[in-house]
This record gives C-alpha cells, structure tokens and sequence, in this order.
C-alpha cells in the first residue's frame, strides 16, 4: 500500500535577519500552494572553551535567543494560515549542520534561503552553498532579499 501523504519538506534557516522572513515567506507560500512541511532551522555557535561552566550559560543564552528567533518565525507562520511545520536546534558550523540535516532527513527536498539586500553581497551562507565545487544533493532556491509578500505569492 503506497503512503498518499506528501512528504516533501522545505528547509529554512532561522535567525534574526530580514532575509530570513523572505526566505521562509517563500517557503510557506509554496507549501500552503503545493503541500508538505517547512522545517525551521536554527544553528547556534558552539562556545568557546572558557572554564567553569561559562560555556554552559553561553550555550543556554544561545539557545533561548534561537527559540526566540523561532517563536517569531512561527507566529509568521500562524499570519500567513494553515502551513505545517517542524522546527530544530542543531550547535555547531551553520553550513556542516544544514547538510547533516538534508543527509539525515531524505523527505527535506529544498534548502531555502534569501540573498541580503545590502551592495556587500549576498550573504554568507547563500556564498557558500552557491559556490559550492560539490552540489547539494536537493535544489537550493535563493529568494531575492528585497521582494515584498505580493511579489514572493505571485511567484509561488
């Protein structure tokens, strides 16, 4: 017997940045349109070694900021109306986490995520995973950071 329920999920990186709301805009759009899940992503840095149990309390500082950075994106989410989502907490590299994430999760099948809006460029995880000399093994859909709501449902 075959499994009807689409799977297909949608991976968002989560932090501050107005790039993100673009990026996970994108996302929720399609799937409220297509179906499926976007999974909201949220990597902290891992703390210094400083001695003490100080790393301790960095990490749990990062953690709530991380959840916080989520809460936000998620009443995005309950805006925009019945999307499903997942969302995780991954310590570490922010480029290495990601594509451990898509390795260990077959049914995420796109990384979103949105270029910066400023003349610097296009942001760092967009430079990293478009210059690539070795391909994602998913689609990467890069969201131009400066497309209002309108512009993301009409291309959606």
């Amino acid at each position: 017997m075959y499994d009807t329920e689409y799977k297909r999920k949608f991976l968002v990186v989560i932090d501050e940045t107005e790039e993100c709301d673009r990026a996970l805009t994108f996302a929720a759009f399609r799937v409220k349109r297509t179906g499926g899940t976007v999974v909201l992503m949220s990597v902290i840095e891992k703390p210094e070694f400083i001695g003490m149990g100080v790393e301790e309390v960095l990490r749990a500082e990062a953690v709530e900021e991380a959840e916080r950075n989520l809460d936000k994106r998620l009443a995005r989410l309950k805006e925009i109306g019945d999307v499903r989502y997942e969302s995780v907490i991954r310590e570490g590299d922010g480029a290495e986490q990601i594509e451990a994430v898509i390795a260990k999760d077959k049914d995420i099948a796109i990384l979103v995520l949105a270029a910066n809006k400023s003349t610097e460029g296009p942001g760092p995880l967009v430079t990293h995973f478009a210059s690539r000399t070795h391909a994602l093994p998913i689609p990467l859909t890069i969201v131009p950071g400066r497309l209002t709501d309108e512009e993301i449902i009409a291309v959606c």
